[in-house]
């Protein structure tokens, strides 16, 4: 083989090496960052934006009760979600579409109800995957809304996802800092029949991270699936 041959083969396959160095370089800084950055936010507490409540995580405190509370639409919320859904619903409104909040913040007694009906009506395992168990709701956080349509179409139903508010909120809630908390399937992973109308905040930061990679909260955080109680 010729030598120039050699050299620019050479050359090449140096190229290629710092390349590879290169991406490896920045794929570790960037799991780092991911690392840092889940470090950094707290799971735990009922008064954190980023609270994990489902089957297998209770709240810490069964009987909790947010500090504050303010009014978004005729419903409850914390006042960064409730600040933060107002934005979504004007914006929304200046689109051309018509964003309700449907249900907001319950109490414990609230969740343990709606759980009871939904038991009685449809029986223990299917309430299970509809509804949360008193001490296991995110709406008890104040950081969870339920949303609708002006017209009331779909409520509360698998298809309000082709509406005008559930197709709009799928691609625009995390830039408020809300996303779909129970998504199409992840039950397995979230315990929960997916919900389009389910919207949870986490702050803007954790939503768009969210809604780019598509995980639940339960897979950001490293926490096993929670399909069951």
């Amino acid at each position: 083989m010729p030598r120039q041959l050699v050299k620019t083969h050479i050359a090449l396959i140096g190229c290629v090496c710092l390349c590879l160095l290169g991406y490896l370089s920045w794929f570790e800084s960037q799991a780092q960052q991911a690392s840092a950055q889940t470090a950094r936010l707290d799971f735990d507490s009922p008064d954190s934006l980023a609270v994990v409540v489902n089957k297998t995580r209770p709240l810490a405190d069964p009987a909790y009760i947010p500090a504050e509370l303010h009014d978004a639409g005729g419903v409850l919320l914390r006042p960064e979600a409730a600040g933060a859904f107002g934005q979504l619903s004007a914006e929304a409104a200046a689109a051309g579409v018509g964003i309700t909040a449907v249900s907001g913040y319950r109490t414990a007694a609230d969740q343990a109800h709606i759980h009871e009906s939904y038991s009685a009506s449809y029986g223990a395992p299917t309430a299970d995957g509809i509804s949360a168990r008193a001490g296991h709701s995110e709406h008890q956080t104040g950081l969870a809304v339920d949303i609708g349509n002006a017209d009331g179409s779909c409520a509360l139903e698998p298809c309000f996802e082709t509406t005008p508010a559930g197709a709009w909120a799928a691609a625009n809630a995390h830039r408020y800092g809300f996303v779909i908390r129970y998504p199409a399937g992840a039950t397995t992973i979230t315990g929960f029949a997916y919900e389009p109308w389910h919207l949870r905040f986490v702050g803007t930061e954790l939503a768009a991270e969210l809604h780019e990679t598509g995980q639940t909260l339960e897979e950001f955080a490293g926490f096993p699936p929670a399909p069951s109680y």
